[in-house]
């Protein structure tokens, strides 16, 4: 794959990182019927993050955390790459200091601050 086609955004999403995920949760779930699934994020060599995601048919969604390592407080934007690894590779090389790799089942990304404070993860599918 070219290596601008893997930096290239394929989603964007947004994230809510909150002390009360568990009420959010229950808010978005039970409040407004939307549909939940439980997700799980391993930090390498680190615990579980437990938290929950409500996905749209069009590939968007909202998903709600805890408050963790590289997980502040806040919002988060979450930006789709075709090559987490390579985006945080070269955020590197431009000075900037992604933390990570975490992972799921199925993904793995990367997280950093932007000017301002705004959380960013950078992630791709696995396989």
């Amino acid at each position: 794959m070219p290596y601008h086609a893997a930096m290239q955004p394929l989603s964007l999403r947004v994230s809510a990182i909150t002390p009360k995920s568990d009420a959010l949760v229950e808010f978005l779930g039970l409040g407004l019927g939307l549909d939940c699934q439980a997700q799980e994020l391993q930090a390498s060599g680190g615990a579980a993050i437990t938290g929950a995601s409500f996905e749209a048919t069009n590939g968007s969604g909202i998903e709600v955390w805890p408050e963790g390592q590289g997980m502040p407080q806040g919002l988060m934007l979450q930006i789709e790459v075709a090559d987490a690894s390579l985006v945080a590779e070269y955020a590197r090389r431009q000075g900037l200091e992604p933390k990570g790799p975490f992972e799921t089942s199925d993904l793995c990304l990367y997280t950093l601050l932007a000017p301002g404070g705004l959380a960013l993860s950078i992630q791709s599918r696995k396989g």
